[in-house]
């Protein structure tokens, strides 16, 4: 069942999903123009389960119509971060003049996506060794005052934003199990055998037939890999990120900010 934007979660829904992150029905909401647009609301933090309609996770939005666009109004978002390169924004610009909250666009990968190895170990460890103030700045809009409802987005909601939200929710006491499931839920979305999707990712990357199936698979031990490696250089997600600019007064505001 796809959620649409707007519902509210039943009661009792919250402990139900949260034992069960991978097959939570309805997290995804379905929109026209876009993929993999999900709700993190019910995963157990240490200050009770993530609320609702707080913080969400997405592919690229240049493709929303009319209709999605009014489907992501409704959800009321007060910040927008795009992890996407400056090309790829160039390429498929998102319709920040018909959304009211305030966007922050930080490239996790610099400049250009032809640059990097075409093997997701590669990348990822590449992104967590070498990008980490990029992470903290793009974690930083979500520590500021009265940033949420929040959407954290690159072009296929996997990767970068796979890393940024498995950061914010090692911050909050998810456990990484949870973190894990989560991440895997991107890869039924991002079928090889969608060829809207596919192409859409294509198009709006630069990569063109670079782009392979391969590269839309999100196996969990990818993210387990990304915070293992975090914890062994800093000893802490949070001290990964405070390394890397963020103080632990804006890692509190977080906490607070999403505490149930």
């Amino acid at each position: 069942m796809t959620q649409t934007a707007g519902q509210t979660r039943p009661a009792g829904d919250d402990e139900q999903r949260a034992a069960d992150p991978a097959g939570a029905d309805g997290r995804r909401i379905g929109l026209p123009g876009i993929y993999n647009l999900r709700d993190l609301g019910g995963y157990p933090t240490a200050r009770g389960p993530l609320p609702w309609r707080t913080l969400l996770r997405s592919d690229a939005l240049h493709r929303l119509d009319a209709v999605g666009i009014a489907g992501l109004q409704a959800l009321r978002l007060r910040t927008i971060v795009d992890l996407r390169t400056h090309v790829e924004a160039e390429i498929a610009p998102s319709p920040q003049a018909r959304l009211s909250a305030r966007h922050t666009h930080v490239s996790i990968l610099g400049g250009d996506l032809q640059s990097l190895p075409l093997e997701l170990d590669a990348i990822y460890a590449y992104v967590v060794t070498q990008c980490g103030t990029a992470i903290a700045d793009a974690i930083r809009p979500l520590c500021a005052a009265h940033a949420f409802p929040a959407l954290v987005h690159c072009s296929a909601g996997k990767d970068r934003t796979g890393i940024v939200i498995a950061m914010v929710l090692a911050v909050l006491g998810v456990p990484d199990d949870v973190i894990a499931a989560d991440y895997a839920l991107s890869g039924g979305y991002l079928d090889p055998s969608r060829t809207a999707a596919i192409g859409q990712l294509q198009a709006g990357t630069g990569l063109g037939e670079q782009l392979t199936g391969e590269l839309l698979s999100s196996p969990p031990r990818l993210i387990l890999d990304v915070l293992g490696t975090a914890r062994r250089r800093h000893g802490s997600v949070d001290g990964y990120l405070t390394a890397h600019g963020l103080t632990a007064a804006d890692l509190a505001v977080l906490r607070v900010a999403l505490a149930a």
